[in-house]
């Protein structure tokens, strides 16, 4: 049996979306509920398919069946396509499953030639009328289908208007209308090489072809890679018989909302333009009119639209976006499609429609795209002051929200600004922990290295910072104190802005709204508490961060990283001393002095989260990270120790390290340094003791980093254990705490059987263990991974999505082999940046995780995210 390509607008219905896409599945289901839809027929995504996987041709069959739709078509309207004497014409529409900015435009009044525009006019009886739509169409298809420059043609149409002193396209007379007729055909045939086509069917099949090459050009593949689309879709393409809203007087054309998209208000909001077809409401060559003033102008039409798109509204359940055409005295619809909207709008509209009885809360969670709101969580710059402002240069979008302030170069600098008031933007080749305090008092991050989870993203995620990553363009000499983009030399002291939502840099200061929690906001994410049978946590190194990500709704700490901690200007020479001691006892003492700082760090942190987890991994990173390199501070860090600087300049050499990713870090640091991990779980202990004091009942997770063999844990966990238990013998209190690892080899998913026989729980590191998996460095990968998703290498960058088939099958193995030999006494759950990630969320729910843990701002996406995985889970099993 041969494939059905083509569909009539009858034979569809809204349920057929992926084959019509989402403009012909509307344009069928409002002919079958029986609204004014001008006939027509569609082209199906699967015919696009064909004719990418057919070498870009489209074959026989189709175009047989797109004839004989064409022959009824023509039947029914009694028109033919090319007739001298009762045209047929028709618009062309791109319609892809998913609504897209960059897919093809509509060309319209396809059919006319220099023949049937004699019989239009004489049809109509209206010449000007005539002339004025085929001039229309050979602006449209040149530029449309053909890839003509648009204002070759609007240069000719100005002049004459220029010319003759006229202020708008409806002065220009028939004969005027002629010559600039005659014009854009030269013009076609001087780009194009060849005559204007006068063949109505060579015309459309032009156009399909146009609209088939339209969903792989430039623009349509960046938009899908950034909204998650899969390529394979395709496009559908609309054939739809003309109706003129150019006609006259008593013909127009508008769009319209039945819901505000900015706010989500239930009130309509259009526009539309009498004597007019649809381009021109959108050009702003002349002023639309409020949809409110048709009431005076059509009162019969006005009340027939208004009661069309409440149908609409009640018959879809939702906020409709709709093109209308009036001919003549008569209303017709071109389309309706869900209404495109902000985070803001979104959120009302879902909750106005359950409080109407329209929805459940179920579909309501389900309406709402998880990432949108980053806008609500942050604050955003205006809109008026974005179009006034200029740009400097674009990087990666590694933070959200809105920053402004004046540039500096370390992490030093910055901080002494910010004491005297200033805004600062830290400004770095890169960041590293040591930069902890200047992104701290930063409104914002700027680095010209590093990619999505770079140092300086994660960390800026963490803290509900802005930042933008991995600015190639850039020139960041932090020696001189420049930054500079070709001949332009920003200095210290310069003001720039930053958009981390979009990875735009503006010069100077750019104005800000801050972001609005909406009473409704608060009320659909106590519907997504209600649904969700995943818990969501944090990862939080303070109490200010640990207190907004309560704030936002977090259920505990998944990862505490203690390192962040080392970094304050009171605790960092003691650090140094630990770590370029050559004596245990040496360092037993520099780590004394750390013990009570630690301590009170956990204490503060417990205070905030209450009895709610907490999560806290031992020391990871490489002990020379915390090393100093600057002359000045190892010659005062050689005073204090009282021994030679070129001793600790030795010392720095000996613990430096080729791959320092790979190297003396993680657990390893704890097997060797077993004082260190005795401190640490000192400061853990002590610190929940002294909380649970005053009624509360903290229940430590420990946490041990990077292990890759059975033995290195038991090591760890046997220093761990003997500590805790000793002290916890000692003040005489009963007191509940675990241990268990986080998985970020490859190796510890093999044998997570074994681990899991000594562990608690696991939380799965997947930034590390993407980056083993891939052998990518992830401050590095930002150099090369773009191409590769252009090309298709990979579809999506791995450390901002869970790579599925490679990293996700690793955890997939390491939880099964958990299950497998605890069952529900092993606790499941991941702390890499992915857990933010609607995608990767709803794969861990999949997977069986107890929990994801993400960065603060992001913890109302990651609740959302795991409600739409219960939520589709269900229906599966239904």
């Amino acid at each position: 049996m041969s494939v059905k390509y083509v569909y009539s607008f009858n034979e569809g219905s809204k349920e057929m979306k992926s084959l019509l896409g989402g403009k012909g599945a509307n344009l069928a289901e409002m002919t079958k509920i029986g609204l004014p839809v001008p006939p027509g027929f569609t082209i199906t995504t699967q015919a696009c398919n064909d004719y990418y996987e057919n070498n870009k041709t489209i074959k026989q069959e189709i175009i047989d069946q797109i004839e004989e739709k064409l022959l009824s078509l023509e039947k029914d309207l009694n028109k033919q396509l090319g007739s001298e004497e009762n045209p047929l014409l028709v618009s062309v529409r791109s319609g892809a499953v998913i609504s897209m900015p960059g897919m093809m435009d509509t060309i319209l009044n396809l059919g006319l030639n220099d023949k049937t525009v004699i019989a239009l006019a004489k049809a109509t009886n209206n010449e000007r009328f005539a002339y004025d739509s085929y001039r229309r169409f050979i602006q449209m298809f040149s530029d449309v289908a053909m890839e003509v420059p648009k204002y070759k043609f609007e240069n000719v149409l100005d002049n004459y208007k220029e010319e003759n002193n006229f202020k708008f396209d409806t002065d220009l007379t028939c004969e005027h209308l002629k010559s600039i007729v005659e014009e854009y055909k030269a013009i076609y045939k001087k780009e194009v090489g060849e005559d204007f086509p006068q063949d109505p069917k060579k015309q459309l099949m032009l156009a399909v072809e146009a609209v088939f090459k339209s969903w792989n050009n430039p623009r349509a593949i960046v938009y899908r890679r950034l909204n998650d689309i899969d390529n394979n879709l395709g496009t559908a393409v609309n054939i739809q018989s003309m109706v003129f809203g150019n006609m006259g007087d008593t013909s127009g054309t508008g769009v319209a909302f039945t819901r505000d998209p900015a706010t989500g208000e239930n009130k309509l909001l259009g526009e539309y333009l009498i004597n007019a077809q649809g381009e021109d409401v959108v050009a702003g060559i002349r002023t639309p009119q409020p949809i409110d003033t048709l009431k005076e102008v059509m009162p019969e039409i006005y009340k027939q639209f208004i009661d069309t798109v409440k149908t609409l509204e009640h018959h879809y359940k939702d906020m409709q976006d709709v093109e209308f055409t009036i001919e003549n005295g008569r209303l017709f619809f071109l389309q309706t499609r869900n209404g495109k909207r902000t985070a803001a709008s979104a959120i009302n509209v879902a909750v106005d429609l359950v409080e109407e009885g329209l929805i459940t809360k179920e579909e309501a969670i389900m309406r709402i795209e998880p990432k949108q709101l980053d806008q609500l969580l942050h604050p955003k710059f205006e809109d008026k002051a974005l179009k006034e402002a200029t740009v400097l240069t674009k990087g990666l979008p590694a933070s959200p929200g809105a920053g402004s302030g004046k540039i500096y170069f370390s992490a030093e600098d910055a901080l002494e600004a910010s004491k005297t008031g200033e805004k600062v933007i830290l400004v770095r080749q890169e960041t590293s922990p040591e930069d902890i305090e200047g992104m701290v008092c930063s409104e914002g991050i700027l680095t010209a290295r590093g990619g999505m989870t770079s140092h300086a993203a994660v960390v800026a995620r963490g803290m509900g910072k802005c930042c933008v990553a991995g600015c190639g363009e850039i020139k960041v000499d932090e020696a001189a104190k420049e930054v500079r983009k070709d001949d332009l030399v920003l200095k210290e002291g310069d003001f720039i802005s930053l958009d981390g939502s979009t990875g735009i840099v503006y010069l100077g200061d750019v104005a800000k709204s801050k972001a609005a929690m909406t009473g409704n906001f608060e009320k659909l994410m106590n519907w997504v508490d209600e649904i969700r049978n995943m818990k969501v946590r944090t990862n939080a190194d303070n109490p200010r961060d640990a207190k907004a990500a309560v704030d936002f709704g977090a259920e505990g700490i998944g990862l505490c990283r203690t390192e962040h901690m080392f970094f304050d200007e009171d605790r960092i020479p003691a650090v140094r001393k630990m770590i370029l001691s050559n004596t245990v006892e040496d360092r037993v003492e520099a780590l004394d002095k750390l013990l009570p700082m630690q301590q009170q760090d956990f204490v503060d942190i417990y205070k905030v989260m209450g009895d709610r987890p907490v999560n806290i991994r031992l020391l990871d990173p490489p002990l020379h990270e915390f090393l100093p390199h600057d002359d000045e501070t190892i010659n005062e860090l050689a005073k204090d120790m009282n021994i030679p600087a070129k001793e600790i300049r030795k010392r720095i050499v000996d613990l430096s390290e080729f791959n320092p990713m790979l190297g003396h870090r993680g657990c390893r640091l704890a097997v060797t340094y077993p004082e260190i991990a005795v401190m640490q779980t000192k400061a853990i202990i002590n610190a929940a003791i002294e909380v649970n004091k005053y009624g509360l009942n903290v229940q430590p997770e420990i946490m041990i980093p990077l292990v890759g063999a059975i033995n290195e844990f038991r090591n760890v966990k046997n220093t761990i254990v003997e500590t805790a238990n000793k002290i916890i013998e000692e003040n005489n209190v009963d007191l509940k705490y675990t241990v268990g690892t986080m998985i970020e080899i490859p190796r510890a998913c093999l044998i997570a059987d074994e681990i899991a026989r000594e562990a608690d729980f696991f939380s799965f590191g997947t930034n590390d263990l993407t980056q083993m998996t891939f052998g990518y460095s992830r401050d590095d990968a930002g150099k090369f991974l773009n191409e590769y998703v252009d090309k298709e290498i990979l579809e999506k960058d791995p450390f901002q999505t869970l790579d599925q088939d490679g990293v996700g099958k690793l955890v997939k193995m390491a939880a099964t082999l958990a299950r497998q030999e605890k069952g529900d006494n092993i606790k499941l759950g991941i702390c890499g940046e992915h857990g933010g990630d609607p995608s990767s969320v709803e794969f861990c729910y999949k997977t069986g995780l107890n929990y994801v843990s993400c960065s603060p701002y992001r913890i109302p996406i990651a609740r959302l995210a795991a409600a739409q995985a219960t939520i589709k889970n269900k229906s599966i099993n239904k």
